[in-house]
């Protein structure tokens, strides 16, 4: 098995941390440099960008995909991409395991910062599907912000019931900051209007679900048929939207 996490130093004071999940049949040490050949406007990457960044990308596991019969890196197995709700009950052992996994890398950098709202989380497809059940189990604080990028919301049952269905209980979050509410949490969400892979009505109904909840979303599409960042305007948006977050 890969290491469980792909972490870039910052090349000047640590003042933030962002994890980033990636996407079914991929690896931390695969998508990192795929993430960091993204360019803005200005031709620089997010490094670049953000030199006091501390950049940490997960590795999901290998685990049994019930339809194909055979191990895959994935956060949860899943029965379609097309219909990522199809055969969702398959997802939960996955999602649970996954999600406990993040609360403890979570709360690892929260505790080395000493505030939550210096830890931005989020997610590419299924990853960012996954990051959304951890900002939502998550009980320390609100986090700095969320990214999610070309995603659904794994499971029908709503997120404010997702502690009870993935099983997670108080034993599992080990860190005694006194909680705040995960809906506090600004999120960016993007999506292409012809995503090869995932349609973008499952974004629209993910940011629509956040919404809902009342919590602030940023939502921006893009004309393009990518299932991943749209460049430069895609990086644009979510260096914007992380200049906001670091300046506060």
């Amino acid at each position: 098995m890969p290491p469980r996490q792909h972490t870039i130093e910052p090349t000047q004071g640590h003042s933030h941390t962002f994890i980033f999940l990636h996407g079914r049949d991929s690896t931390a040490s695969e998508f990192a440099p795929e993430f960091f050949e993204s360019q803005a406007s200005d031709d620089r990457t997010f490094p670049q960008i953000f030199p006091s960044i501390k950049w940490v990308f997960p590795t999901a596991k290998n685990l049994m995909s019930e339809r194909f019969g055979i191990e895959m890196s994935q956060w949860f197995d899943m029965w379609s991409t097309e219909d990522p709700e199809e055969r969702d009950d398959i997802s939960l052992a996955g999602l649970s395991d996954s999600v406990v996994f993040l609360l403890d890398l979570i709360g690892r950098e929260v505790e080395i910062l000493g505030n939550s709202k210096r830890v931005v989380l989020g997610g590419i497809s299924q990853g960012c599907a996954t990051a959304i059940h951890a900002l939502f189990n998550f009980r320390v604080g609100a986090l700095g912000g969320f990214v999610g990028l070309c995603s659904w919301l794994p499971t029908k049952a709503t997120l404010r019931d997702a502690r009870e269905l993935l099983g997670i209980g108080a034993s599992d979050i080990t860190t005694s900051q006194t909680p705040e509410d995960p809906l506090q949490t600004p999120v960016f969400l993007a999506h292409s209007l012809a995503d090869p892979v995932i349609d973008i009505r499952y974004g629209e109904k993910l940011q629509r679900s956040l919404r809902d909840l009342g919590m602030t979303v940023e939502w921006k599409t893009y004309d393009s048929a990518k299932h991943w960042i749209t460049e430069p305007q895609g990086v644009d948006d979510i260096v914007a939207f992380l200049k906001k977050i670091i300046n506060k």
